[in-house]
């Protein structure tokens, strides 16, 4: 039957789409840390967001179907023996319930089943930037962590229709280059955001933007969630042993098709490390500065020639005198 309007979507030229069925042997199954292999330093510092295990082995996020992109950190953690996707966690905001955080600690709970070893950055304590407090503690360990990643995730609050100065304080601190290391260049990027009023995009797209600054590879999607308030669950003490179980430890992100979006973030964050990382020092490499390295060496090799040159014409000159010879002449007996 002829088209009326034509293929106004041109659905014809589509690439066709494998499709991938969940794959039950891999229901349920985590390619986290063992407790027992883990770091305690880092386990103590870098991850509040780990669960009792006999939570983190029934909350929401043990139940997720991620099995393509468990297979495929799987091969990849069999292919570089061993050598876990490095995750710096970034969030921006100190309020003792921060929303931000919660997030934050949600997409770490998430990549940690998926094998990476995340780490969740603590903005209190870091100085406001200036050009003074380099050697701050809190600005070395940021850095530190920068420099040690394959890749961030930002979440920010939306205040005032745009990023927090918490968050883009941390930002400030990194620098886009230390001597010939980049702190940030050629890593992947997830963005998320949390509001405290209806849906907005602002702070993820200033992100974006911000990410492309840094030299980094932002993935295509991202999350926004809206009224967080009303998106997470109350706080629960510990003490309160059955209840803490129920809540799957508290404040946690309620299922919603904003809850769904996170995950496909964070797959997606996954699914493009794993690639790129193996590309990682191709994806540093410049024209404008592979040129610029090839003429300085030319340069300081012309420049030793000639100094070669001189200093071997200067010792044919004290040869020759010391040997009593002017231009080849013996003057001794003159």
């Amino acid at each position: 039957m002829p088209r009326v309007n034509g293929d106004l979507n041109n659905t014809e030229v589509l690439r066709k789409t494998a499709e991938f069925r969940p794959d039950p042997t891999y229901a349920r199954r985590s390619l986290a840390i063992p407790k027992s292999e883990d770091d305690v330093a880092v386990l103590n510092k870098y991850r509040p967001f780990l669960q009792r295990e006999d939570i983190a082995n029934s909350d929401w996020v043990s139940q997720l179907e991620l099995s393509p992109v468990l297979k495929l950190a799987e091969a990849d953690f069999k292919q570089s023996s061993g050598d876990r996707l490095k995750v710096t966690v970034l969030y921006g905001s100190l309020r003792s319930r921060s929303y931000s955080r919660l997030l934050a600690f949600e997409c770490a709970r998430i990549l940690f089943r998926l094998g990476c070893d995340v780490r969740v950055f603590d903005p209190s304590g870091l100085p406001m930037k200036d050009d003074v407090q380099h050697d701050h503690h809190k600005v070395q360990e940021l850095r530190d962590l920068s420099k040690w990643s394959d890749g961030h995730v930002w979440v920010s609050p939306e205040q005032h229709g745009n990023l927090t100065a918490v968050f883009k304080n941390q930002i400030d601190w990194i620098p886009l280059s230390t001597g010939s290391v980049r702190p940030t260049q050629g890593r992947t990027l997830a963005i998320a955001q949390v509001s405290g009023g209806s849906q907005s995009f602002n702070t993820v797209n200033s992100l974006r933007i911000l990410g492309r600054w840094m030299r980094m590879f932002a993935i295509p999607n991202q999350s926004s969630v809206p009224k967080a308030y009303t998106q997470f669950t109350d706080a629960v003490e510990p003490a309160d042993d059955n209840r803490y179980v129920e809540a799957e430890g508290g404040s946690r992100l309620m299922p919603s098709g904003n809850r769904d979006r996170l995950v496909d973030c964070m797959e997606e964050f996954v699914k493009y490390t794993i690639v790129m990382r193996q590309h990682f020092d191709l994806f540093n490499d410049r024209y404008s500065e592979r040129t610029e390295r090839e003429a300085k060496r030319v340069k300081e090799e012309e420049g030793n020639r000639q100094q070669k040159e001189k200093a071997g014409q200067e010792g044919n000159a004290k040869s020759m005198a010391s040997a009593g010879l002017v231009n080849g002449v013996d003057v001794a007996g003159v």
